[in-house]
Parts: structure tokens; sequence; C-alpha cells
């Protein structure tokens, strides 16, 4: 069996291949966004190896392995969606039933809280923000026509307010920003 080699020189000319086969240049518009889902996902392992809690870990994990779902779906054109599990309701609901479980259990804090109450949920922080981001870049491109599945949108929204309920869950004493 011939040896695989991560190295195709395909790319060697700022070209790459959606996952549906089509090149595009590398800076297209999936490839940036896919790409900033990449960095998050990426973020999320480092806030996984860090969590305390192991509920904090699965629902780390459990995220992960979405995000490779929605980038299948972002890197393939409508023509080829068939061939692909989308974002859809059931996932959606997942997303909420798993947001209200854990709303339930944390305190929320009156008021903006300053990140950092433990390297855990400061890692969680800057992942929630790296999401927005994505979030703000999905928008963009369905907006632009790229993407029709407005449930990606809906799914990031929920993700940011989950994540930021992940932070206070694995967090310690939290510090309120206060007005001078």
């Amino acid at each position: 069996m011939a040896k695989f080699s991560i190295t195709t020189k395909t790319g060697d000319e700022g070209m790459t291949r959606l996952y549906s086969g089509e090149k595009v240049f590398k800076d297209s518009e999936r490839p940036t966004v896919y790409g900033a889902i990449d960095e998050l996902e990426a973020i999320l392992g480092v806030c996984r190896v860090l969590a305390q809690k192991p509920d904090t870990k699965e629902a780390l994990l459990y995220i992960q392995r979405q995000l490779f779902r929605i980038n299948g779906e972002l890197a393939t054109t409508a023509k080829k969606l068939d061939k692909v599990p989308r974002v859809d309701q059931a996932m959606l609901d997942e997303m909420d039933r798993r947001r209200d479980a854990l709303e339930e259990t944390v305190e929320l804090p009156n008021g903006f809280i300053v990140s950092g109450e433990s390297l855990s949920s400061g890692f969680i922080d800057i992942a929630k923000t790296v999401a927005r981001r994505c979030e703000r870049m999905i928008v963009t491109i369905h907006r632009g026509g790229v993407i029709d599945n407005a449930l990606i949108l809906v799914w990031f929204n929920r993700l940011s307010d989950y994540l930021y309920l992940l932070g206070r869950h694995e967090g310690g004493e939290q510090i309120l920003v206060k007005e001078e």
C-alpha cells in the first residue's frame, strides 16, 4: 500500500479543492469561513484539555464534532449538498437542549464579567469570541448567497451563548466590570 503524504502540492499556486471537489482560490469565501471554524475547533481542543469538569470536556467535544459537520456543509456547493450531513432542526434542537440545561445550573452574573476566572474559563471565553467572528463571517456568505441554510446562522448564534455559559460553569469567582 502506498504511503499517504499530507503534501499534495496542489495548493502551491493558491488553490484548494472544496469537499465537493470544485477548485477555488484559498482566499475565497468558503475556505476563509471554514478556516476560521477550524481555528475555533482547535481552540476548543485546548479548552477541552484545560477543562477541569468532565461535563465541560464532554460539551466541548460535542461542539468540536458539530463544527466538522458544519464545515462539511460549508465546503460543499449547492449542487452536491445531498452528499453531506447538513445543519438541521434536530441539530439546533440539541444545541438548545444543552444550552437550556446548562443555564439551569449556572448562576448568571448581574452585569458584565472580566474574563479569566480560571485558565480554562478564560480559554472558553476566547473560543466564544472566535465563534462570534465565525458567525459574522457566516452572515456575510449567507447574505451574499454563497450558502442558503439559515439554520447555520441560528446554530452559531446559540453557540456563543452556550460557550458563555460553559465559561461560567467552568470558572470560579466572577469579577464584574464596574463603572468608575
